[in-house]
Formats: structure tokens, sequence, C-alpha cells
């Protein structure tokens, strides 16, 4: 019996060393710690070759991890390899179909695959939810690039996993396409099943996301709530248009974080950080200079400007430990890691 406590996906120290002959071995993993809570919908992020497809391949059982222990719902990918692997769904990146089936075909037969009794598959009710219905009898070979997307993921439901990794499910694919796949996806965590999402589209993973974690060279630089991890960044930004020139900022507009510039005649541009300064006084010094206010635009920290500032961070990190650098700390990971 699973307890509901039961994380979907726990990797503890996983580490992969691939080997070969012509050069030095190369370490994907680097003692990876990480957590899917059950039922959420997570984000795995992370540059190319950071490590994403070597841990989804070690959680599908296609790559042998080195070191280190990972579970799904429980099950020991290594010990209790049958079972982890008929938890987990894979839709994976590349469009690995036989070109030859029909995607009626490619269901029946990876459902016998996972001995998936004739009498309890759901062949066409998967077909219908992801819009192949009416192309269940025609060739692969014959599907569009966005078709044969779908078909990987109506590949990796025919067992009904309660976890369902999608690596990049969305890359190269038409708006239409990629809303109504998160719809259906919605509706599937609606109902229990965990959703991990490897993807290279922030926004993305800012909309769907209950959790975020980010990897980088081999190891886990952040995770976190996604709302948490948007306040890791303290920054906003503020565009006042007023209603006529100025030769130099009112007073007021300086302090502790606050950087304020002239952009035009009549334009400010205020950066500053929300926990510390309220945009309320930021107003009040401009009404208080005598200016009315024409037009207001804020900025807020969006995901992708935390994706580049853990990532930038890590890899100076790196650089500096290479050199010896005393000033390269030991790398913050998880949810130690504080505020800027």
């Amino acid at each position: 019996m699973i307890r509901p406590d039961t994380p979907a996906v726990e990797a503890t120290a996983l580490r992969k060393v691939y080997t070969s002959g012509d050069g030095p071995p190369k370490e994907a993993l680097k003692s990876v710690d990480l957590t899917v809570p059950r039922g959420s919908v997570f984000g795995l992020l992370g540059p190319n070759g950071a490590g994403k497809s070597t841990l989804i391949n070690i959680l599908a059982g296609l790559v042998m991890k080195t070191s280190g222990t990972a579970r799904i719902l429980g099950w020991d990918i290594k010990k209790d390899m049958r079972r982890a692997r008929t938890s987990i769904g894979i839709v994976p990146q590349e469009l690995n179909l036989d070109s030859f089936f029909t995607p009626r075909e490619v269901m029946d037969l990876q459902a016998g695959m996972y001995g998936v009794p004739k009498t309890k598959r759901r062949t066409m009710q998967i077909l219908r939810a992801l819009g192949l219905e009416d192309k269940a009898d025609i060739y692969a070979r014959s599907l569009s690039g966005g078709m044969r997307r779908r078909l990987l993921v109506a590949k990796a439901l025919v067992h009904s996993p309660p976890v369902v990794v999608l690596d990049e499910p969305t890359a190269g694919v038409d708006v239409e396409l990629r809303q109504s796949l998160w719809e259906y996806m919605k509706e599937l965590n609606h109902v229990g099943t965990t959703i991990l999402l490897t993807t290279h589209y922030l926004e993305e993973a800012e909309a769907m996301c209950d959790e975020i974690a980010i990897i980088n060279r081999g190891q886990i630089v952040a995770q976190d709530s996604t709302s948490d991890l948007l306040a890791r960044l303290d920054s906003k930004e503020a565009r006042i248009t007023v209603d006529r020139n100025l030769d130099a900022l009112p007073d007021g507009l300086t302090g502790p974080g606050i950087e304020a510039n002239l952009q035009g005649a009549r334009e400010i541009l205020i950066r500053f950080p929300p926990s510390r300064v309220q945009m309320g006084g930021i107003l009040d010094a401009i009404k208080n200079a005598g200016l009315e206010i024409a037009d207001l635009t804020t900025h807020e920290t969006d995901l992708e400007e935390i994706f580049v500032a853990l990532t930038r961070a890590d890899d100076e990190s790196a650089r500096l430990r290479r050199r010896g650098d005393p000033q390269a700390g030991p790398l913050e990971t998880s949810r130690t890691r504080p505020s800027p």
C-alpha cells in the first residue's frame, strides 16, 4: 500500500558518469537530490546539457545510474523495477514512432507490452481526448509533427500511470496544440496524476507548475514553489510618465535599493525592492513634487529572470572553483538558498 505522503518521484544522491575510451569521464549528474510531491505539476528546468534528459532517462530505465537512489511512488527503480516502470509514463523529446503503424496499432502494442487486458484498454478514449480519433487508422508517417507529438502523449498514457513525465512536450508545436495538450494535462492532474515537465518555455512553466527545480551542470541549484521562487529576486520596475518636462529627478526618489533615472523629458524609470520600498511612497514623492501622473506601467520579476540569475551565479561559482578561488563558496541548493 502506497502511503498518501509518498513522493511521486524521489532522487537521493543520484549520480551518473558517462565513460568512453577516447576522453575523460563526463559527470552528467552530480549527487542530485530531488523530491516531486505527489499530485503536483512539477517543472524541471535547465539549459541544454544540464542533465534533465539524463535524469528522466534514468527514471524511465533507459540509462543506468552510477550511484545513488531513485524511487517512483516509493518503488526503487532497481530493486522494484517492474512496479516502478508501470508507475510512470514517459513522453520523450524524440518522435520515435514506427512509420508503418497506425495510432490504434501503436496504442494496442504499447498496452500489450504493459499487460493491459483488452477489456480494460482505453485506446479510443485517449485518442479522442487528444484529437486523434479521426486519425486512428492512418499510418503514422502520414501524421503531421504535431499529431505525432500527440500520439507520443497518448502512448505514454495507455497503462494509466500515476506519474507522467513530459520531456519538452510542446517543442516545435503550434499554439492550438500546446493549449489543448495542457488542458488535457490539467484534467489528468485534477484526478490525481502527477505531471513532471521539462520545458524551454519559461512562461509555460510559470503558468502551469506548482513547484519548480532548476538544474545546471548536473546539480539542482534551486527547488521551491513557483511563487516563492519568483520572490527570490526582490525587484520591481516602474515606468512613470508625468505631465510636464523634467530637468532633474524629483526629491524623494532616492534611498536604499532605489534606482531612478530619467528616460526622456517626461519619463522616469524606477527599480526598487518591493519588500523594502512601497509603491505608494514612490507615487507620493511624484505628487509632492507637484507633478501629475499621465501614465504608469510596472514590471514584476518573472521566471526567466530567476532562471538566468541562478544559472549565471552557478556558472560563475563553478568557474571560481576551477581556479581554486576561495570566494567560490559551496553551491547553495534547494530551499536553503536565501533571498538576494
